[in-house]
């Protein structure tokens, strides 16, 4: 919503205000099609071409993704914490291998059921399981299963960076795209020199609005999601780097109240519970 909201805001403001300076939007609306087909078709094109298909299709599901509400919530962020309480209050009780079935199959588990929100998060649970998995095993310390951890989650940044640095970069091209073809309009201009000087002069205006859309659509539309899809891969990578510091603590010998508190703190402010709410939620489950 707010995406929309904010593209009406400098779309209303831009266009409000040349109007208002007697601006003929009749140019702009002639030229448009033409303009925005040669820009988009060559930046989609030059896309296509600087990335592999499982950049593009990342890139899709960024840019969807841009459109709906952040999933991360204070709300989110305290079953989060208690689901890690109650699997490191049963294991702290009955041992690591009384969890050994529900990691197995978390979809399966009650336990991981028993908070459905982060539950039934694939990228959550594979996170949890994965390294729960390994500690049951025994056959790494803390040290080394942190030093993994910062691998996959140094891994997943990059990944998930690389859809978002797609955008970025079609938006560093898109004003050049719109000299390409502002640059076509005055190559066209030249071929009619000898038309009277009311219709060289809507030519010459058509041309510049290729420059113009260029520069609006890099600066208004590409580069701006581009930022917002960083900001949401931030703030999935935080999701789990929480995660982490929650089971080192547990392995570093910690009680579980004190574990979920390590990672409680590792949250944004704005997700962030206070050490009340968490505890009231967590005696709640």
């Amino acid at each position: 919503m707010f995406v929309i909201i904010g593209w009406a805001v400098a779309i209303g403001c831009i266009f409000g205000v040349y109007a208002m300076h007697g601006g003929n939007m009749g140019v702009i609306i002639h030229a448009l099609p033409f303009e925005m087909l040669t820009i988009f078709g060559g930046a989609l094109g030059a896309f296509v071409v600087n990335n592999q298909m499982k950049v593009l299709k990342a890139a899709g599901r960024g840019l969807a993704g841009c459109f709906k509400a952040s999933k991360h919530s204070k709300a989110r962020a305290m079953e989060l914490l208690a689901m890690m309480f109650e699997i490191l209050q049963k294991t702290r009780k009955e041992g690591l291998m009384s969890i050994e079935k529900d990691i197995e199959d978390p979809h399966a588990s009650a336990l991981f059921q028993k908070f459905p929100v982060v539950g039934n998060d694939h990228h959550v649970t594979e996170f949890v399981c994965d390294y729960l998995r390994m500690m049951v095993s025994g056959n790494l310390n803390a040290h080394e299963i942190e030093s993994l951890m910062d691998t996959e989650l140094d891994t997943h940044h990059h990944e998930a960076h690389g859809a978002s640095a797609a955008i970025a970069r079609l938006a560093g091209a898109l004003p050049a795209f719109g000299i390409v073809a502002a640059v076509l309009g005055v190559v066209n201009t030249m071929g009619s020199v000898g038309q009277p000087p009311a219709v060289l002069g809507g030519m010459i205006g058509s041309a510049l609005v290729g420059t113009f859309l260029g520069i609006l659509l890099a600066y208004g539309f590409a580069e701006p999601l581009a930022g917002l899809m960083e900001q949401k891969n931030d703030e999935d990578s935080k999701e789990l780097q929480c995660v982490k510091t929650v089971l080192l603590a547990s392995m570093q010998g910690y009680a579980p109240q004190i574990a979920i508190e390590f990672g409680r703190k590792v949250l944004y402010s704005t997700e962030r519970p206070t050490f009340n709410e968490l505890e009231q939620h967590v005696k709640k489950k």
